[in-house]
């Protein structure tokens, strides 16, 4: 039995932005091996990100609704592909993000928010609705009352309107130690973002058990029309 499932986008398995992230998390969530990260020593302020994997989030982890099966899902992605445009994201920047290092783009297209805010709302009845001791988790940094309200209406705080995507790379680190980190991973994927990025794939990411690693376990390519 999985635990609980996630709608992500992620990198072509192969690319090199794909395997530049697994090398600096120390994973490949595609394969579930190890990778010998660049700085080793990093591996503290990484080993909450690469628990996820290397991904941006569309539609957050979620345990299945009652009558609800992965089968069911599985269907549900495909079909949803097969009608939905790519989004072309443009290139992609190490950025600051709340104290956060992450993967960004540069101008996030209008079409980008509108696919995010699709995909929560076209999957929500495959989500089971957070339990307490999740939303207390959920609030014990503080909502806005905007936040506030995704989390009661979607399950999480940070969809539509507060969406902002982005691949994590780091823990939250102090402010001292952000700007020349920032400056390594942009020399570090420099060779990896010469390209745009093209989100054309949605991917379903399972975590097989509390705590456990998230797998990257099936794509299916946006294959609708602009």
């Amino acid at each position: 039995m999985t635990y609980r499932y996630a709608i992500y986008a992620a990198p072509a398995p192969g690319s090199a932005l794909a395997r530049h992230a697994a090398a600096w998390l120390g994973r490949d969530a595609l394969t579930d091996l190890p990778r010998a990260q660049p700085l080793p020593q990093t591996m503290p302020i990484t080993r909450e990100a690469d628990r996820y994997g290397f991904h941006g989030t569309l539609k957050p982890p979620f345990q299945l609704a009652e009558g609800r099966d992965e089968a069911a899902l599985l269907d549900a992605l495909a079909a949803y592909a097969a009608r939905t445009a790519p989004v072309d994201l443009g290139p992609l920047s190490v950025q600051d993000l709340s104290g956060f290092i992450a993967l960004r783009p540069v101008v996030s297209p209008p079409a980008l928010a509108a696919l995010a805010a699709d995909v929560v709302e076209a999957f929500d009845g495959f989500r089971r609705p957070p339990d307490a001791a999740e939303l207390a988790r959920r609030r014990v940094h503080g909502l806005t009352p905007a936040q506030e309200a995704n989390l009661a209406r979607w399950g999480y705080p940070y969809v539509m309107d507060e969406f902002r995507l982005h691949f994590t790379l780091t823990s939250r680190l102090p402010a001292a130690e952000r700007a020349p980190l920032i400056a390594w991973l942009q020399r570090y994927f420099d060779p990896a973002l010469s390209a745009p990025f093209i989100l054309d794939t949605l991917w379903l990411f399972v975590e097989p058990a509390p705590g456990a690693p998230f797998r990257q376990v099936a794509g299916f390519a946006l294959a609708g029309k602009s």
